[in-house]
């Protein structure tokens, strides 16, 4: 579908409910109720605020834990990147200055509370994430015509509204307004009753987290009974576990235990190049007094990174490098860049004609923990040219605080994950404003508003891919590659849902997951 929603008529609507209809329509014969238990090996220490749609921080990973709890309007699924979910279809008037949206029959959340045009609208006001400001500024108002119809009125067209509803934030994932408002924001974290497949039974943070199918799900009733969610960081201890039978699923295994992985009987490596563009952002580049404000400086770092061979030992070749920074290959509106080369000798050079002919000092370089295998290894790459730096791996969740907070110096090992397009990432990691945005170039914050309100796509096309060219020219980021994430499925799983949804990383719809009869 084309990304702009602008480009749908109320012909395409109509086909569209039809599409969310033949996802799973109640009243079709109910499968078998749900049996058994699978048990998840998360590489990541699971934070409550993940739990809420309405603190969403414009990254990926809470997404693992929403397609699980929780329902949107509209979301990516499997064949259609803007599915009718709790909507069964939308509309958008002809001058583009609003939407409707017809909510789904019979839909409900876990406590037995139909899903209403009041809850929608609650819960968009509610939603406090990173793209509050920028939907705020842009929507006019919301009225409800009745609980099964709801209209978003805009102050002028966006062609990415619905992108930013469905899928760059939670604004459009549904919460109880009544259960939400008796509890408040904390009771919501520590018990979050949603509309999705599964319902929450309970959380020991650092250890795990259990959910049950919600049978009454509109879409189908979950395969699986249970899921357990175990936090084990120790990619060793994760497999190890994988090969014992305690978990049936495992995130994240990677170099030499990945290869292990693939090479033992009964264990299916399931490697997916994700939606994630793993890239430097040099913080201090604003900074008169920084070495990294020299351009020369940054492109010198940029040709010491050996891609292909971290590709090789991490993610067994399976990672994709594109040069692009910050938009996936698979994205609208992606613009390739000349495929980057490692050149150490004239990385040196460079230095050397910026001052630094024995390199310098070049502080602290900040990255999600989860990833510091990779930050080792860009290290060791810039040490081979004379940037010397000290790694300074972070749990992901305080890791986002900090990075969000403008908190880091010097370099950050990024990881733009969100799902959108071309536009959305301009948004969130480059543009004036954007919520990991340390500095930013007038030229390109005047060519990104310019196609925020442009609805002709060939020419929206054309602004984006020159602010593409400009951050690839100006070396605003290092980009390393788009990654492959590699994950394990034990023996028992019938249906592991990895890669149903183009680009996720996690598995998803989880009421397609199953247990081998």
């Amino acid at each position: 579908m084309n990304s702009s929603l602008f480009a749908i008529t109320r012909r395409d609507v109509l086909a569209l409910g039809a599409l969310g209809l033949a996802a799973g329509v109640p009243g079709l014969a109910r499968a078998a109720a749900p049996a058994g238990q699978l048990t998840y090996g998360v590489h990541i220490s699971l934070a409550p605020v993940w739990f809420d749609p309405a603190e969403n921080s414009g990254i990926i990973t809470p997404f693992m834990l929403l397609y699980a709890l929780h329902d949107a309007v509209v979301k990516p699924m499997p064949g259609n990147p803007l599915a009718p979910s709790l909507a069964e279809s939308w509309s958008a008037s002809e001058d583009g200055l609003s939407v409707e949206f017809v909510l789904r029959q019979g839909a409900m959340f876990h406590n037995g509370d139909p899903v209403t045009a009041d809850d929608v609208k609650f819960t968009f006001e509610r939603y406090r994430g990173t793209a509050r400001d920028l939907m705020k500024q842009r929507i006019a108002g919301i009225d409800i015509a009745d609980p099964r119809h709801i209209r978003f009125t805009l102050k002028k067209p966006w062609p990415d509204f619905l992108t930013y509803y469905a899928t760059a934030s939670g604004a459009g994932w549904i919460v109880p307004k009544k259960y939400a408002e008796k509890v408040g924001d904390e009771g919501f974290k520590k018990a979050p009753v949603g509309a999705g497949p599964y319902k929450f039974v309970s959380f020991n943070p650092g250890v795990e987290l259990v959910l049950e199918a919600f049978e009454g799900y509109w879409r189908k009733s979950p395969a699986v009974k249970r899921l357990v969610l175990k936090v084990i960081p120790d990619e060793a201890t994760r497999l190890a576990a994988l090969k014992r039978g305690e978990i049936d699923i495992a995130y994240s295994i990677r170099g030499e235990l990945g290869e292990e992985l693939r090479q033992t009987p009964g264990l299916a490596l399931k490697p997916a190049v994700v939606q994630g563009v793993f890239c430097l952002y040099f913080a201090d580049q604003w900074d008169p007094k920084s070495p990294w404000h020299d351009e020369r400086v940054r492109r010198a770092a940029t040709l010491a990174i050996d891609r292909d061979g971290t590709n090789q030992a991490l993610t067994l070749g399976y990672s994709l490098v594109t040069g692009n920074p910050l938009v996936p290959k698979n994205f609208d509106f992606f613009w390739q860049p000349p495929t980057p080369q490692q050149d150490p000798a004239k990385a040196r050079q460079l230095l050397a004609e910026a001052g630094h002919p024995n390199g310098f000092d070049g502080g602290e370089y900040f990255c999600d923990s989860s990833y510091a295998n990779l930050g080792e290894a860009v290290l060791d790459n810039l040490q081979a040219i004379g940037i010397r730096m000290k790694l300074r791996p972070i749990e992901r969740a305080a890791f986002i605080k900090g990075y969000s907070e403008k908190t880091y110096r010097n370099v950050i090992q990024a990881g733009p994950a969100p799902f959108g397009n071309a536009a959305t990432r301009f948004e969130t990691y480059v543009v004036k404003g954007g919520p990991f945005v340390y500095g930013s170039y007038p030229d390109i914050d005047e060519l990104y508003e310019k196609q925020a309100a442009e609805l002709n796509r060939d020419k929206r096309a054309a602004l984006l891919n020159q602010m593409q060219q400009l951050v690839y020219e100006r070396t605003i980021f290092a980009p390393i590659w788009q990654l492959a994430f590699l994950n394990g499925v034990g023996p028992r799983v019938g249906e592991s849902a990895f890669g149903l949804i183009p680009g996720f990383p996690y598995t998803a719809p989880y009421e397609d997951i199953a247990i081998k009869g």
